[in-house]
């Protein structure tokens, strides 16, 4: 019991894995500003502020935007538990975990569910999805994973949206990890629904999860003919919360609100394409360091996400005790594989106050110093002499350099 009484001091760590990120001291020291009620004016003021800006972040005139008091599985319960009634019938791409997720969630709702599956490693593709589209007369949403974090993959929006909509369905995104670090266009994509987190490319500590609703898919909600499945999660009553007359639904997180606030706040300020930038040129940096030393990059080369970054663990090492060495040696978190890659897969995040030249280097110093001692031979400082070099592609030639 003595121990549970004493002050708890956390460690300071690098967080590079795939989620949480760093979280810069302004967004941690709006969290310490006194609580207001959740239903105090001054607050409403404060939720409107953080509306404002996520529509900026999603690139969106959507009404129904707002954010989940709950982490980005919340976000993709939401956007499925209010879309989907029993018995309605929703294709669900899968090419990683939380593809897989998705499946779950919609089961659990009692919906008819029809997957398209890919490659691990490769992005949602157009013409599959659209095959497996004309197999079904009616069907009411399809759900894709902008940004695989189990893999590293983008998947091109645009093009997917364009296939779900000839016919006649909603299209569904998840953009957990890409929100805030590649661009995110719903207005312009045509995305019907797309939820993220809060605890990625946004910068602030986990617990929230943004989520926008486009006009068909509000008018698919305002018609339901059942009850959504979650109270918690129904967005009827949290967009009167949020919205409308601030009728209560739940207490808010107030904490995180604030810390939302600020995140959002120093993403404006530093400028989307700005940030959008950042993520890429960092991305680059590292991934160059990780070919010098000889590793494998998992995800295809032309759709990797820049937040994430998947390499596959040389053959004869052990994945746990690099991770493992990493943190108690160097201070630095990055992540194992999920699923089919579990125990193959390194998962490196540069995301939000994460994503900086100086933890590319700190990392690839580290791999440099810890692979020759798990019997996996590197050159001395050449991850490092190779990251220079594509930062000084980077910034003379621009971001066509890779």
């Amino acid at each position: 019991m003595e121990g549970y009484l004493k002050e708890f001091r956390p460690p300071h760590r690098i967080l590079m894995g795939p989620g949480p990120s760093e979280v810069h001291p302004r967004v941690l020291q709006a969290m310490t500003a006194p609580l207001l009620g959740h239903m105090d004016p001054e607050f409403f003021s404060v939720m409107q502020g953080v509306v404002d800006m996520l529509r900026l972040v999603f690139q969106t005139s959507n009404e129904l935007t707002l954010p989940l008091s709950g982490t980005g599985t919340a976000g993709m319960e939401a956007a499925l538990c209010n879309m989907l009634e029993p018995q309605d019938t929703v294709v669900i791409a899968v090419n990683g975990f939380f593809g897989t997720r998705m499946i779950d969630i919609a089961t659990r709702c009692g919906a008819q569910v029809h997957t398209v599956s890919y490659p691990w490693g490769r992005p949602v593709e157009p013409e599959p999805l659209e095959k497996e589209l004309r197999k079904h007369s009616k069907v009411k949403a399809v759900g894709v994973v902008h940004g695989e974090t189990s893999t590293g993959i983008l998947s091109p929006l645009p093009e997917l949206a364009n296939v779900t909509h000839n016919y006649g369905a909603l299209f569904i995104a998840d953009a957990v990890t890409p929100l805030g670090g590649h661009e995110v266009a719903l207005d312009q994509w045509d995305v019907d629904v797309c939820y993220s987190a809060t605890q990625k490319c946004l910068g602030a500590p986990p617990g929230m999860s943004p989520i926008s609703l486009g006009p068909r898919a509000t008018e698919v909600l305002r018609s339901r003919k059942s009850l959504v499945q979650s109270l918690y999660l129904n967005l009827v009553d949290l967009e009167t919360y949020w919205h409308r007359s601030h009728v209560y639904h739940h207490t808010t997180p107030i904490s995180m609100v604030y810390a939302l606030r600020e995140a959002l706040r120093r993403l404006v300020e530093e400028g989307l394409e700005n940030r959008f930038q950042r993520h890429a040129r960092n991305a680059a940096a590292l991934r160059g360091g990780l070919e010098a030393l000889g590793l494998k990059l998992f995800a295809d080369p032309k759709y990797q996400l820049n937040p994430l970054t998947t390499v596959l663990v040389p053959e004869g090492v052990d994945d746990a005790r690099v991770r493992s060495r990493l943190l108690l040696e160097f201070n630095i978190e990055i992540g194992g594989g999920l699923g089919e890659l579990q125990g193959r897969a390194w998962r490196i995040g540069l995301m939000g106050d994460s994503c900086t030249e100086t933890n590319v280097f700190a990392l690839l110093s580290a791999l440099e110093r810890i692979l020759p001692r798990e019997g996996y031979e590197v050159g001395r400082g050449v991850s490092m002499a190779a990251a220079q070099q594509v930062l000084a592609d980077y910034d003379s030639e621009g971001s066509s350099a890779r």
